[in-house]
């Protein structure tokens, strides 16, 4: 090889080496300012540090090094210029307890992506106690991270801690993937939903832990092809589809598959819950299977006479449930009545499949559990503790 030839080959490679460079860069909050103190409002750094990375036109990375950073409140908005965005979290992002600042429907947000990860090990800190019970905000206290009309979002070992709403909401988004979250509040913290899902498709849940003070995962109107599995839920309300029909004609939520969760201690088991008296609209194509439950309240739930304020109008529900499928899904029961189907008279609950279930009382020596139904029609086989009460279809 001629040394004319080395030089060209190496220019080349020179030129790959420096091209790849390029097209991957970390913008370090700290180089815009962040004090990571956990007092100062660090929102402007961040924010100036994303709009810089969200600029370049390649893979970036917005680094949130070890620390404490108070942020009163930041929307990370798209679209970027690059292929992918990375929101890497090391330390905790600490959210503001003057209600002068944080009566906002939201925290952090983000926004209009098209690719988007966040990692890090670090931890959203909604110091929520400062909030439950006692504040005069004219709206529902904040969420803590908000995901809102994202393609191809990835979000793995983080943590969020004691959110004053919802901790992460999920709304409007395609293709996400969860895994590795631990999300922790009181069990007597108020609406302080883990995981809400609402408008969004084929969003999978994966080997999380949460527990909180209501459901541990909700899938609300427009959730569709959601799968969730491995999941730890407690304490919390469990793993729920709605509350439907109040608010939106017209409410569907289909396509749903949770497998292999275990629920600790929680006050309903997998639930699907419709206002008593609502507007129109569908749950169907579910299936809960492989399910573990220890000192579960109400393991097994469809109440189609939901209403937590006690001043709704009793009338049956315009929701129709449909469907579903219940399999091997076994533990102990804090509930005497562990499977309870009370569905609307109006649109009664078709095509209940239940098979293989396994639900003991867990007071020693008590009574064996029951079931309770409600105008649900479907089918039981295999074993059946505590027996079924389905009407055969």
């Amino acid at each position: 090889m001629t040394s004319n030839s080395c030089f060209k080959i190496g220019f080349i490679l020179g030129l790959v080496f420096v091209y790849t460079n390029a097209q991957e860069k970390v913008f370090n909050v700290h180089s815009y300012g962040a004090k990571a103190d956990g007092r100062t409002d660090d929102s402007k750094a961040l924010l100036n540090g994303w709009r810089d990375a969200c600029k370049w036109n390649g893979k970036a990375t917005l680094l949130i090094p070890l620390g404490e950073y108070m942020v009163n409140g930041a929307i990370f908005k798209g679209p970027c210029n690059g292929s992918a965005m990375t929101f890497e979290m090391k330390g905790v992002i600490k959210a503001p307890t003057d209600p002068k600042i944080f009566c906002n429907e939201y925290w952090i947000r983000f926004q209009y992506m098209n690719g988007l990860k966040i990692k890090g090990h670090g931890t959203f800190d909604g110091q929520g106690a400062c909030a439950w019970g006692k504040h005069q905000c004219a709206t529902p206290l904040p969420f803590t991270v908000g995901f809102y009309f994202i393609n191809n979002l990835i979000v793995h070992d983080i943590h969020s801690n004691n959110s004053k709403g919802v901790h992460i909401n999920v709304f409007n988004c395609t293709n996400g993937f969860f895994r590795h979250v631990k999300i922790t509040a009181p069990d007597d913290s108020p609406n302080t939903d883990g995981i809400r899902i609402g408008y969004s498709n084929n969003i999978h849940i994966v080997d999380s832990n949460i527990g909180t003070g209501d459901d541990c995962i909700s899938m609300v109107a427009g959730s569709q092809s959601i799968n969730i599995s491995g999941v730890t839920c407690g304490p919390g309300h469990g793993i729920s589809i709605g509350s439907l029909g109040k608010l939106s004609k017209n409410d569907v939520v289909k396509d749903i598959h949770t497998k292999n969760c275990t629920f600790i201690n929680t006050q309903n088991g997998v639930r699907i819950k419709t206002w008593a008296s609502s507007m129109t609209g569908m749950a169907t194509n579910i299936t809960f299977e492989d399910i573990i439950m220890i000192k579960a309240s109400n393991p097994i739930l469809i109440d189609q006479q939901y209403c937590p304020t006690g001043n709704c109008k009793k009338q049956g529900s315009s929701v129709q449930v449909k469907e579903v499928t219940y399999k091997n899904i076994r533990g102990s029961s804090s509930s005497k009545v562990a499977v309870i189907f009370d569905c609307s008279d109006s649109h009664p609950c078709n095509g209940i499949i239940v098979k293989d279930i396994n639900l003991v009382y867990n007071e020693r020596d008590g009574p064996a559990t029951s079931s309770a139904c409600e105008n649900a029609i479907g089918k039981a086989t295999g074993i059946e503790l505590p027996p079924s009460c389905l009407k055969m279809s």
